[in-house]
C-alpha cells in the first residue's frame, strides 16, 4: 500500500486542535498589513527627508563655490604692493571675507535653505587661495509634524585659487 498514510489516535486529536486553532487568527491579517503599511510610509518619509536635505547641501556647496571664485578673484592691493604678483591673485582674509560676503548678498539663499552666513574659517591660509566656509539652516521636510525645532545646520567648505598667467 503505497502512499497510503495511516491515521492514528495521535493524528486525529492534531486534527482536531488544528481546527480549533484556525479560528482563533479571523482579523490578524488586518493587523499585519496596517503595520507593513506604516513601516512602508516611516520608510518614505525618511527617505525624502535624508534626499532633502542632501539636495539643500549641494545647493549650499554650489553657492560656497561661487563665493570662493569670486574671493579668489578679489585682488588685495596691500598684499600686492607688499609681495607681488606669484603664482597666483594675492588675496588677504579680509578681502576674501568681504568678497564673499558681498556675492552672498546678491544671492537669495537657494530653495530649501532658510538663512546662510559665512562661518569662521573663511579667509585665506596662504595668500592665494580663498576659503569659504558657508553655514545654512535646513528645515527637516515631515519632522515638524513631530517637533518644532526640526532643522539641521549644514556646513560646506569651498576652496579656490585664481593662477596668473
Amino acid at each position: 500500500m503505497r502512499g497510503h498514510v495511516r491515521k492514528g489516535p495521535g493524528a486525529r486529536a492534531l486534527a482536531q486542535r488544528w481546527e480549533g486553532l484556525r479560528g482563533r487568527d479571523e482579523g490578524q491579517i488586518g493587523l499585519l498589513v496596517l503595520g507593513m503599511t506604516i513601516i512602508a510610509i516611516l520608510l518614505i518619509l525618511t527617505t525624502a527627508a535624508i534626499t532633502a536635505v542632501s539636495l539643500a547641501r549641494m545647493r549650499l556647496l554650489d553657492a560656497a563655490d561661487s563665493a570662493a571664485l569670486v574671493a579668489a578673484n578679489a585682488f588685495e592691493d596691500a598684499t600686492y604692493a607688499t609681495t607681488g604678483v606669484g603664482s597666483a591673485v594675492p588675496v588677504s582674509d579680509a578681502s576674501v571675507q568681504r568678497a564673499a560676503a558681498d556675492h552672498l548678498a546678491t544671492l537669495s539663499p537657494p530653495n530649501g535653505i532658510t538663512q546662510w552666513g559665512l562661518s569662521p574659517g573663511t579667509g585665506t591660509p596662504d595668500g592665494q587661495t580663498a576659503v569659504v566656509v558657508l553655514t545654512g539652516h535646513v528645515p527637516i521636510p515631515f519632522a515638524s509634524a513631530i517637533t518644532t525645532r526640526a532643522a539641521l545646520d549644514v556646513t560646506v567648505v569651498s576652496r579656490a585659487r585664481a593662477a596668473v598667467r
